[in-house]
């Protein structure tokens, strides 16, 4: 693949990982060394600081806008255009927005949309930190279990979104190139186990207290900024549930939940601040003058949409919301602003935008509230009625919902109420009202209706996105998925 075949040799590899914090332009992703930049593949992985800064790298990128994680290029940006979240404003002219928008995306000779997240080049330093850690005999045993378990927790998110994106997909396990420039598709029951197998390893391996940039305990009240054990069975109940493994969801998730001490739901204008409680693993903002890629890009302003600022809520999401929710109130994780006498509201669950005061938000990758939703479906799916109602009623009193109004008492009518649920609760979060559509089977019902509206056509085989076409040419043994 064009992305592999980039890199030329592991030391043009690790070179760039541990780039990636100087070449940002801004403060440092945590508190570490400077980056070391006269290094091979082997001296990297000698001692513990300059390993600790390879990884430390890959998670500041993360942050980077030039990375399909937030703002312009992100999941929850384009999954959201692509689903009934998101309305695209019309006066963008940019053909990939409004491919994504229209679910008509293409992949041809010049240009490809749907492939602005292709992290092939993340999945090779992955695979380049499990080599080079595994291998060294110079790193404590604490430094290489934590770097081996984020490193294999990283690569099972990469393959998971790229599984729910694209279906049967390459899935590179080693840095031989000769070997993974031949890669062929690979099917998505396989992807799966790959990446449970990658999550249990990284579970056991990972420190469940939240460690600095040394990689040591805080001496305050720490920052939640690398992933722990707790990150990995989050993202491994995730799993779970998209594998339809119920009880192992249930008691995955319930585990996280059980953990008060250091989890807990917090008031919704406090969710995605930097100390939540709910966060189980949140991104640190490394750009000046900038918290969150997602607050710039969905806060609008009083100026207007404009090509930086294209997307508003749909009326379909408005109008899910229930009467009486206190997560559509403005202000709280809606807001609204008036437009040459139009009001459009907008997703404002982050509250600063650019040029905001560095620090108080963080991106929120995995949180406590989705854990409940993952358990409510699994006890659904196990015929646990009560159980699932009652993790229903915990989400839904903090949205100042009575419980009263869950009138849902059998598994059928439970299963809806969890679906519903979760668009209200995880909207332009992730993707997950997008991969929700397809996992359930609701995507031809609610996209048939929702795409003509948006300007479109819709057919099935819209629900993946097309691989890259520069990719395909360079690698005979890809194929394209059905309808590009």
């Amino acid at each position: 693949m064009l992305t592999i075949t980039k890199i030329c040799s592991k030391y043009f590899m690790i070179l760039s990982i541990i780039f990636y914090i100087s070449s940002l332009g801004c403060k440092k992703f945590v508190d570490i060394d400077p980056p070391v930049t006269d290094l091979t593949t082997l001296s990297a992985f000698k001692e513990d600081n300059t390993a600790i800064a390879v990884m430390t790298g890959h998670f500041a990128s993360l942050s980077n806008n030039d990375l399909a994680f937030t703002n312009f290029t992100g999941i929850s940006r384009f999954t959201g255009l692509s689903s009934d979240e998101l309305k695209l404003w019309e006066g963008v002219s940019d053909a990939k927005q409004i491919g994504y928008f229209t679910n008509d995306l293409f992949s041809h000779q010049g240009a490809s949309a749907g492939d602005e997240y292709w992290p092939y080049t993340e999945i090779y330093a992955c695979n380049t930190i499990i080599e080079g850690v595994s291998n060294s005999d110079g790193l404590s045993a604490a430094v290489k279990n934590q770097l081996l378990g984020e490193a294999k927790f990283m690569r099972a998110s990469y393959f998971l979104n790229l599984a729910n994106l694209y279906g049967d997909i390459p899935m590179p396990t080693s840095t031989v190139v000769k070997v993974n420039i031949q890669l062929s598709r690979t099917p998505k029951k396989q992807v799966y186990e790959q990446i449970i197998k990658d999550l249990k390893e990284a579970e056991a391996l990972l420190s469940p207290e939240y460690l600095n940039g040394g990689l040591k305990k805080y001496s305050s009240a720490p920052e939640r900024v690398r992933p722990t054990s707790w990150a990995a069975s989050a993202l491994l109940a995730r799993v779970y549930l998209y594998n339809e493994e119920w009880s192992n969801a249930e008691l995955t998730s319930s585990k996280l939940i059980s953990n008060n001490g250091l989890f807990g739901l917090e008031p919704l204008n406090d969710v995605f601040k930097k100390d939540s409680r709910e966060a189980i693993w949140q991104l640190q903002t490394v750009y000046t003058g900038m918290n969150t890629g997602d607050g710039g890009f969905f806060i609008l302003s009083s100026f207007g949409l404009s090509e930086y600022n294209p997307v508003y809520l749909s009326s379909f999401m408005l109008n899910a919301f229930e009467p009486g929710d206190s997560r559509a109130v403005p202000g709280n994780w809606v807001d609204k602003t008036v437009i040459s006498g139009t009001t459009y509201y907008y997703p404002f669950k982050y509250k600063l935008s650019y040029g905001s005061t560095q620090g108080a938000e963080y991106i929120m990758m995995l949180r406590l509230g989705e854990q409940y939703l993952i358990r409510a479906e699994a006890r659904a799916k196990l015929e646990n009625v009560n159980g699932a109602r009652e993790d229903l009623f915990v989400i839904r009193r903090r949205a100042g919902l009575a419980d009263a109004t869950l009138t849902a008492n059998d598994q059928n009518s439970l299963l809806t109420a969890v679906m519903h649920e979760r668009q209200v609760e995880l909207f332009t979060e992730w993707g997950h009202r997008w991969f929700d559509l397809k996992r359930t089977g609701k995507v031809d019902a609610v996209m048939s209706v929702v795409t003509p509206t948006k300007g479109g056509t819709w057919q099935s085989t819209d629900q993946l996105y097309p691989l890259p076409f520069r990719d395909l040419q360079r690698d005979r043994n890809l194929t394209q998925n059905p309808g590009y």
